[in-house]
């Protein structure tokens, strides 16, 4: 067997393309331990021929000097040291790892030949000039010659520093995200950063926070530094740009800055993890929420055994944009802190003013209520029925106030912790019991029922009796005023250790969305319809507290429209409560149910007639479509005022004040005034603006929203001083907005300016009413007057043929029709504004009324050779309606469209029934109208300029009276069109009201 020569033998053992593959065939290994490839085993050349092309990065370790032989794939990892290594021994090669790392695993595999794996292995290999900080995943696998001794070994390794420092450096932002989030200050945010920061990415790190006046700078919180360390300033002056790390320079230009000589600014710095101390810093800004001013500056120190490159600066960034973030936090809370003690001051200042005021509300009080008092049952000198009616008015009112006082001053007691309360042992049963049937009179005087179920206790329960009297009595007043139906249940039963009372009524109920509000001082639930609106809103709250203070809960169970029920659980015995505020039962039980009057007496306000007709008023079937239009009677000789306000004292003042001059009619809300205006126009609205159901401002939008009483004048009255309330119901629509209290000479004077205003306006309308109407009818008179006139004398003076003579009484029959039509339209408006028109309403069934107006209009139709389409349904829709007044509708509608379509057109009628309503529709194909002019097509003497072959005659009020007539059904009347020569389309809507109904 001839052996190879060695250029074709190394062609084959290194062959290939490969960067590594060529080095070798040109190497020259002769001069190393392994010498000629001639010379090699073959073992070795199998092994070097297999590892060549391999994509893993595999390196061989041979003979006793572990020469290296490698593929391209490990160039990457051998940095530097490439291609020297190729043919080196090892420990030549990784000298500085030799000892500790590279030879114990070597000889490791040589001797007991077998492999040896290992995950993500720390070294520190001095690749690129500097030692490193590198992970290795790797497997060293013997190899053995031909003799069955293991020669070499062959390592198949993947670096793994990325993967590995990139996890660790996910992990610390994750640890300093968590640690932020429970800064409070800025500088507590600092130092939680701080405290987060791993040595092995950043061995060292600075937190400057920067003054309010951006002069200064000092040193909040650092890591890895002594404290003592020069590169540690406390403090630095920014106006001086020698700062020792260039802070001025990154607060100037609020970017990142790279220090790249740390040991030649500060000498050696040996940190953690290595000992080593760090060459470079990475200065950055940390900046305020706004992005606008650098609050803080990190200075963090960069690595030695690592590479500054693009993801390490990008990773700093993200420390710097997360301590940003934990700073914007901690600011947050510190604001939120701030708002939190302003609240809290303002609360304790609310609290010592309604302290304050309470008490000096008192004394006044005290002067007004004894001297009513002692003119009420003076018999020596007795009032007169007028004046005292007057006193008890007054009286009734003082009381009411020093309730309020009195509420204020219990909240304020309690808020301050000066609450004096005594517990006293009581038959808690009969006193619950007493208190409950207080209210019966006026329960039952509403229509309501009273259960009170107080079974007897087994012992004495510790109780405040003024503060349970206020517990019950505002609970059962709170049903009350929200109980219109049903009944008022008040229980008092034992539950293991503790009492429960639970007052349940029929109620209104509460939404879900507020009963977590419920308690709040001062909220009260918006829109809720109650007896009436007014009320402090700090009831339930001061419940709550004195609940608290014998050491119970309350808590409320509410189903919208079903009722609610509230619970109140308190413990049994004493324990509990303060020993020094225990006490013995004292005081009578008639002295304190004295309290209970203003709550009973204030109930009994609220049952007045106009109160009581609320739900009638909401129940009336048919009020939602009958507030369109309303018939107007004129007034008497002395104008007509609606006062409207849910107190009844303040309507009877008012009333007896105003009653001197003007007819004076009262409601107790919006809603029953709303009744009332539909059934008579009144001159004048004087209302107040908090009311329940419908309110001030709704029945103000109400009034103004629709097109009859849009004129009434209107006077708002309110409690809410200032002028932000003033404008606000100016312009809103008011005409004047009276504040309480006001005097009776104002009133009656800002009532009597708005009513001659009023009659101003409405005498200038009528003024320019009759002009219109005498310019318009003037000439609408003399056309079919002059055709009229102008036959009858020919006729008479000469004889005609009879054709002649048809044509001349068509003409005569035809213009006196136009003249009878336009005396009914006169006739129809004169009734509309003097609100006589009345509809004459009966079964009707509107297939066969619109087929009947159809059929008359089909020879106009076929004259102008258009196609009246009819889709009227089949199905029969009996209505209650004015047959007479619907047809006069219609025919208006139909006569419109067939006029003003061309020859050849479409005119189409429609009837539908959609849900509750019926819709008529007539529409063609005619000139259609302007947009411009849509807003006023039903404007009173009103016409669209049209062409001449379209002259529309006729005065300009037929769709005007279509429209009332329309409203008086309780429907709407629309008109639709896309422009001149795209159509009309007129719609009408109807609500279905059933003969029966």
């Amino acid at each position: 067997m001839t052996p190879e020569a060695p250029n074709t033998l190394s062609e084959t053992i290194f062959a290939g393309n490969s960067e590594m593959a060529a080095l070798m065939r040109s190497h020259d290994w002769s001069n190393t331990p392994l010498g000629a490839v001639e010379n090699w085993s073959q073992s070795l050349r199998t092994l070097v021929s297999t590892m060549l092309p391999s994509h893993f990065a595999q390196i061989i370790f041979w003979g006793e000097d572990y020469i290296q032989l490698y593929n391209d794939a490990v160039i990457p990892i051998y940095g530097a040291t490439h291609p020297k290594a190729l043919g080196q021994s090892a420990r030549e090669t990784w000298a500085e790892i030799w000892h500790d790392q590279t030879k114990p695993i070597l000889e490791s595999v040589r001797t007991t030949g077998e492999a040896f794996f290992a995950a993500d292995r720390l070294f520190h290999p001095s690749r690129f000039g500097y030692l490193e900080e590198t992970y290795f995943t790797f497997c060293y696998s013997p190899v053995r010659d031909e003799m069955g001794k293991v020669s070499g070994m062959i390592c198949t390794a993947t670096e793994t520093t990325g993967q590995v420092i990139g996890q660790r450096r996910l992990t610390m932002l994750r640890e300093l995200a968590r640690a932020g989030n429970g800064a409070k200050t800025r500088t507590s945010a600092c130092l939680a950063a701080a405290d987060a920061l791993n040595p092995y990415d950043i061995p060292f790190a600075l937190f400057y926070q920067v003054n309010e006046q951006g002069n200064l700078v000092e040193l909040v919180a650092s890591s890895g530094l002594p404290a003592d360390s020069a590169a540690a300033p406390r403090e630095m002056d920014l106006t001086e740009r020698s700062s020792c790390w260039s802070l001025v320079d990154v607060q100037k230009s609020r970017e990142p800055l790279l220090i790249t000589d740390v040991v030649d600014r500060f000498g050696s710095l040996p940190l953690e993890p290595w000992g080593e101390s760090p060459h470079s810093a990475f200065v950055l800004p940390i900046l305020s929420g706004n992005k606008e001013i650098v609050e803080c500056l990190l200075v963090a120190g960069i690595s030695p055994r690592l590479q500054f490159n693009g993801e390490y600066r990008s990773f700093l960034e993200l420390v710097a944009q997360q301590v940003e973030s934990s700073i914007a936090t901690a600011r947050s809370y510190e604001q939120e802190r701030q708002r939190a003690e302003a609240l809290a001051e303002l609360d304790r200042a609310k609290t010592a003013f309604f302290s304050n005021v309470s008490h000096e509300f008192r004394t006044p009080l005290t002067l007004i209520l004894g001297p009513l008092e002692d003119a009420l049952t003076d018999l020596a000198d007795p009032l007169s029925p007028n004046q005292r009616q007057r006193i008890e008015v007054m009286q009734r009112n003082g009381l009411r106030l020093l309730k309020l006082v009195n509420t204020l001053l219990d909240f304020s007691r309690i808020e301050s912790d000066r609450t004096s309360a005594v517990y006293e042992p009581i038959d808690l049963a009969t006193f619950t019991a007493e208190l409950a049937s207080v209210f019966r009179s006026a329960i039952e005087r509403a229509g309501l029922r009273l259960v009170v179920d107080c079974s007897p206790l087994p012992e004495f329960v510790y109780v405040d009796r003024e503060m349970w009297e206020k517990i019950v009595l505002n609970l059962i007043s709170n049903a009350f005023k929200f109980t219109f139906a049903g009944e008022i249940a008040v229980r008092l039963h034992q539950i293991g250790s503790f009492v429960e009372l639970a007052v349940q009524d029929t109620g209104i109920g509460i939404p879900e969305a507020e009963i977590e509000r419920l308690f709040e001082r001062f909220h009260q639930v918006k829109g809720a319809q109650g007896r009436t609106f007014e009320g402090s809103g700090i009831g339930l709250s001061l419940v709550q507290q004195l609940v608290k203070l014998h050491g119970g809960t309350v808590q409320v169970s509410s189903a919208l429209g079903e009722g609610s029920c509230f619970r109140v659980s308190i413990p049994t015995g004493c324990v509990h409560l303060p020993a020094q505020q225990i006490g013995g039962a004292n005081r009578t039980l008639a002295l304190t149910l004295a309290g209970a009057s203003p709550y009973v007496e204030e109930a009994l306000r609220w049952l007045t007639p106009e109160n009581g007709s609320v739900e009638e008023v909401k129940n009336r079937e048919g009020r939602k479509v009958a507030f369109a239009t309303y018939p107007h009677v004129p007034s008497s000789a002395s104008r007509r005022i609606l006062l409207v306000d849910d107190n009844a004292d303040m309507r009877d003042y008012l009333k007896r004040l105003l009653s001197q001059r003007w007819q004076v009619e009262t409601a107790a809300n919006g809603a029953i005034a709303l009744d009332m205006i539909q059934q008579q126009l009144p001159d004048l609205v004087l209302t107040d603006v908090m009311m329940p159901e419908v309110d001030g401002f709704q029945l103000l939008n109400s009034l103004r929203a629709d097109p009859v009483t849009k004129s009434i004048p209107i006077i708002l009255l309110s409690a809410r001083a200032g002028e932000e309330a003033t404008i606000e119901g100016l312009e809103a629509g008011a005409d004047d907005y009276l504040i309480k209290p006001f005097s009776a000479r104002e009133l009656v004077a800002r009532v009597e300016t708005q009513l001659q205003m009023s009659r101003l306006r409405q005498e200038q309308s009528a003024n320019r009413f009759k002009n219109e109407f005498l310019m318009t009818i003037t000439h609408e008179l003399q056309t079919p007057l002059a055709n009229i006139l102008g036959w009858t004398p020919l006729l008479k003076q000469q004889p005609f043929d009879w054709a002649k003579a048809a044509i001349a009484l068509d003409t005569i029959e035809r213009n006196a029709a136009i003249e009878a039509k336009l005396v009914k339209d006169l006739l129809d408006v004169s009734s509309i504004l003097s609100g006589k028109l009345r509809l004459n309403l009966q079964g009707v069934d509107l297939v066969f009324l619109l087929q009947g107006v159809v059929a008359t209009f089909h020879p106009s139709a076929e004259a102008k050779n258009i196609q009246l389409i009819e889709a009227i349904s089949n199905v029969s829709l009996p209505h209650l309606a004015d047959s007479d007044r619907l047809q006069q509708v219609i025919a208006n509608l139909l006569d419109n469209a067939i006029k003003f379509t061309p020859q050849g057109g479409e005119v189409t009628i429609r009837l539908e029934r959609l849900d509750s309503d019926i819709e008529i529709t007539v529409s063609d194909t005619g000139i259609g109208i302007r947009p411009d002019f849509l807003p006023n097509v039903f404007d009173r003497f009103t016409q669209a300029e049209v062409p001449s072959r379209h002259t529309p005659g006729g005065v300009g009020i037929g769709l005007a009276i279509a429209r009332h007539l329309v409203q008086l059904h309780g429907g709407t009347i629309e008109v639709a069109s896309l422009g001149e020569g795209q159509g009309t389309t007129f719609t009408i809507r109807l609500p279905i009201i059933k003969a029966t109904d």
